[in-house]
């Protein structure tokens, strides 16, 4: 049963205990209250302003379980206050050992390589987070949680959003497959898994193919070509690192050695910051 009262309360303090520099976001002017505005934490987590100000007025819909995935990441709670979280809405908290979560201080450290292209994403593919230069440099992602987020899902029923050369889909679809057939060993049985492979299964015959090899490999480093539509082919050198648990993981993006890929990825970063800098000027 949601405790909506308590819920409210909750979101509320745990708002005005973040600072805008917290989540890197400008400090700005004007704040008449303490800790980030309503529409920052909705925006962070990827929901509706009026979705998370109905929450915080204790009234609206109950919220699922993604959206209090998404809140909880956006407001930096640690597990023991993510897991309070799910208590409050009346739901059994996401397990532990792979519940999605991403630590402030691996988002901390994401936000210091901001020369190379870094994501943050679960062990089933999902995408929490992308700093600017992986935004300018990959297909543009959903702002809420789903389907639409996850890398094997998009990989495997959008193949027309693959950012890679055609020459690479079959290496590459088959690195995604044992990675995520290692995933599905590991943690057997548990319904996120087993429901994006049940559905994977049944939608894509070319993962099906795959799947049936029952081919294994954890993928920790991987070299991969990202085609822009503006600065063209990107070479590069991912590094992936898991976290202790190994329920999420941090893909860093370095150029490629002997190519121009770093001309280009600094280009991207003057175009990204440009139109940023166009967007939030005012007209005249």
């Amino acid at each position: 049963m949601i405790d909506r009262h308590e819920l409210a309360d909750f979101l509320r303090r745990r708002r005005e205990l973040l600072r805008p520099s917290d989540v890197g976001l400008p400090d700005g002017l004007r704040r008449r209250t303490p800790g980030l505005r309503r529409e920052e934490v909705a925006s962070l987590a990827g929901i509706s302003t009026d979705h998370y100000t109905r929450l915080e007025q204790a009234r609206g819909s109950a919220p699922s379980e993604s959206v209090l995935s998404a809140i909880a990441r956006a407001l930096q709670c640690d597990l023991d206050e993510r897991d309070h979280l799910y208590y409050l809405a009346g739901m059994t908290p996401a397990p532990r050992r792979a519940g999605g979560y991403v630590r402030p201080g691996l988002i901390a450290l994401a936000r210091r390589l901001t020369d190379i292209p870094v994501m943050i994403c679960t062990d089933i593919g999902e995408i929490a987070w992308r700093n600017e230069l992986a935004t300018a440099l990959t297909p543009p992602l959903p702002e809420r949680p789903g389907r639409d987020r996850n890398i094997y899902w998009r990989w495997f029923m959008k193949p027309e959003l693959r950012p890679a050369p055609p020459d690479d889909w079959d290496r590459l679809s088959a690195n995604h497959v044992m990675d995520l057939r290692a995933t599905y060993a590991r943690r057997a049985g548990e319904p996120d898994i087993t429901s994006l492979v049940h559905d994977l299964l049944g939608a894509s015959e070319e993962f099906r193919g795959l799947w049936e090899r029952h081919q294994v490999a954890v993928r920790r480093a991987d070299v991969k070509t990202f085609v822009h539509p503006e600065v063209g082919a990107v070479s590069v050198r991912c590094e992936v690192l898991l976290t202790e648990e190994a329920d999420v993981k941090l893909l860093a993006y370095f150029p490629l050695e002997g190519t121009d890929a770093a001309e280009k990825l600094e280009l991207l970063r003057v175009i990204g910051t440009q139109r940023l800098t166009s967007e939030g000027s005012s007209p005249t």
